[in-house]
């Protein structure tokens, strides 16, 4: 019995033994682990953990100058409070540090420099660190309030909806300038530690742009990463070097971004080129179903009205059927009298059959309607296409014939006397029978003018005109009020009164010897009806639906045509959504070629 008792206390003498060791081994593991400046930061952590605050973020609180090197005073930040107030008007709570010698005086003071340091390196670096938070987040940057300024409803219901986002990314600019100022190759605990709750914020943020759409756990990462940034901000505490990693950071950053911006602009520019691969598959459809038919067939109806001068006659020139379609459609159903309206769309060969097929399909029992192919006709010369190519422009829409054949619209149309003219990128809202009726006062061309500064329309004629040339600047004025194709009433019998078919061809052949104008019918159509315009009231013709321009709703709901100008067209996927709604109400989606072609609104 005794032996039994002996080897129960022996048994529970040793367990009790372990029981105290083994913590004492363990810190000991611990603390030879670690580097220098880890056992240091170790040791002190755990002392002063209570002290630890949140570091200054790098759009944070403007300080006084020499205000970081007063004493160790650390500042806690209520709940609820924004790190982009005045630090004038938030109520502080300071903590004494306590049995601080000189020696650590200097060295927290030095610290309270560095994290003041990323915020202020002077006017200079600072503006260029905001520059780096405005880029990353990719929104606008909003200044710090002024003093005795105070939030409001306002503020927060337009600004703090992405607060929470902007201070996740300024904490993760400040964890990517501490690991480029890194040696390089460097391991250490606390590189480690930084890059790895870096990468655990980034992956649980993603692209997030709203705070509502932040879930729990990166709001919970999100304080490891400061714990772990004020530590660095013990270590790496060389405020110079740090300032020129932010401005190197800030550089490439901003290069970055114009490099970006370049692709885009590019990508967008051949985006408008393109034509939509359901746009291609009607196209298709329709050309096979024309061919397909018989010649009889193949004919419009009310053809006697197709050169009767007594009616109401509109044009355009498209390669486009759904846009042609939109132009033709919206005229004819905002019109009182659609009976008197005969519309012409003029054409290449290659979309020929394809456009009037589809007219032959919807054909307006009203209206009608004249489908012409530009290369059957003999009013172009004959190296036409060979002088366009000659205009300094790689975008086939400046130099294509269609966009240039309405200087031949009295030859193309010799018995009229009076015509709109479209483009294809137009809308008609309005019944425009009004037009008829406007006194021309001798002029050729009555239009919106587009010379009022401030205006989304606003051209002048300095900007695609060379008048540095010293016939441009002796023939023309800069100052001369411009105005817009698109909506256009035409006087074709004064047009060939003053023979301006042959003033264009005159200008146009100057125009292939040395630059005078960019590339395009616009600046060419300025000049050769120089002080032959007669300007409409801009609720004829409202434009800007084609770029972001920034046009009032009212403006549009008002006007009697609209205009896509711009190349965000609304047949295209990078079209407006906000203005697409105008043509595709003049759109059958329902029409089965365009369910066959995958063709949605």
């Amino acid at each position: 019995m005794n032996q039994i008792r002996r080897w129960q206390r022996i048994l529970f003498l040793s367990l009790l033994s372990i029981s105290v060791l083994a913590p004492l081994v363990f810190v000991s593991n611990r603390l030879k682990t670690i580097t220098p400046f880890g056992r240091r930061e170790f040791i002190e952590e755990l002392s002063n953990f209570r002290y630890r605050t949140s570091d200054l973020r790098l759009n944070a609180v403007e300080h006084e100058d020499g205000e970081g090197l007063k004493g160790p005073r650390l500042i806690l930040y209520k709940d609820g409070e924004e790190f982009n107030s005045s630090v004038s008007d938030e109520k502080e709570k300071t903590i004494d540090l306590p049995n601080i010698d000189d020696g650590n005086n200097h060295k927290y003071s030095e610290e309270k420099v560095i994290d003041s340091q990323l915020t202020k390196l002077s006017s200079d670096s600072k503006d260029k660190i905001l520059t780096v938070n405005q880029l990353a987040n990719k929104t606008e940057f909003k200044p710090p309030l002024s003093k005795g300024e105070k939030n409001t409803k306002v503020h927060q219901s337009d600004r703090a909806t992405d607060m929470k986002i902007k201070e996740i990314r300024d904490k993760i600019i400040q964890a990517k300038a501490y690991l480029n100022y890194a040696p390089p190759g460097s391991n250490s605990q606390i590189v480690k530690e930084l890059r790895t709750r870096m990468r655990e914020l980034e992956r649980a943020v993603g692209d997030v742009t709203k705070d509502k759409d932040l879930s729990k756990g990166a709001l919970r990462k999100l304080k490891p990463l400061e714990a772990t940034l004020y530590k660095a901000s013990r270590v790496f505490n060389n405020c110079p070097a740090i300032a020129t990693k932010l401005r190197a950071m800030n550089y490439n950053t901003e290069e970055l971004v114009q490099a970006q911006k370049n692709q885009a602009s590019y990508l967008m520019h051949l985006a408008a080129r393109t034509t939509p691969k359901g746009q291609h598959c009607l196209s298709m459809r329709l050309t096979s179903e024309y061919f397909a038919l018989d010649p009889e067939k193949r004919q419009m109806p009310n053809q006697e009205k197709f050169n009767d001068p007594s009616l109401n006659h509109y044009v355009v020139f498209s390669d486009n059927v759904l846009a042609s379609a939109v132009v033709a459609n919206s005229t004819i159903s905002s019109s009182k009298e659609p009976e008197k309206i005969v519309f012409h769309v003029v054409t290449d060969s290659l979309n020929y059959p394809a456009i009037s097929m589809w007219f032959l399909l919807n054909i307006q029992s009203a209206a009608a309607i004249q489908i012409q192919n530009i290369d059957d006709m003999d009013v172009l010369p004959l190296d036409y296409d060979q002088l366009l190519m000659k205009q300094n422009s790689n975008d086939p829409r400046f130099i294509s014939t269609l966009n240039h054949a309405r200087f031949y619209l009295p030859d193309i149309f010799p018995g009229l006397n009076k015509m709109v003219l479209f483009d294809h990128d137009v809308v008609v809202q309005r019944d425009l029978s009004r037009l008829w009726s406007i006194d021309m006062k001798g002029k050729v061309v009555a239009a919106v003018e587009t010379c009022k500064e401030g205006e989304p329309s606003f051209h002048s004629m300095s900007t695609f005109i060379n008048f540095s040339d010293a016939w441009v600047s002796g023939k023309f004025s800069p100052k001369t009020c411009t105005w817009a194709f698109g909506m256009n009433l035409v006087d074709l019998e004064e047009w060939r009164r003053r023979k301006l078919t042959s003033t264009y061809i005159k200008y146009f052949n100057m125009g292939t010897k040395r630059p005078l104008w960019k590339a395009g019918s616009l600046p060419i159509g300025w000049l050769t009806f120089y002080r032959q315009t007669i300007p409409l009231d801009k609720r004829w013709h409202v434009m800007g639906l084609g770029r972001e321009s920034g046009i009032k709703t009212v403006d549009i709901e008002q006007a009697a045509v609209i205009h896509y100008d711009g190349i965000m067209k609304p047949w295209l996927d990078i079209g407006i959504d906000k203005y697409k709604r105008y043509w595709n109400r003049h759109v059958p989606f329902y029409h089965s070629y365009l369910q066959q072609c995958n063709i949605h609104a």
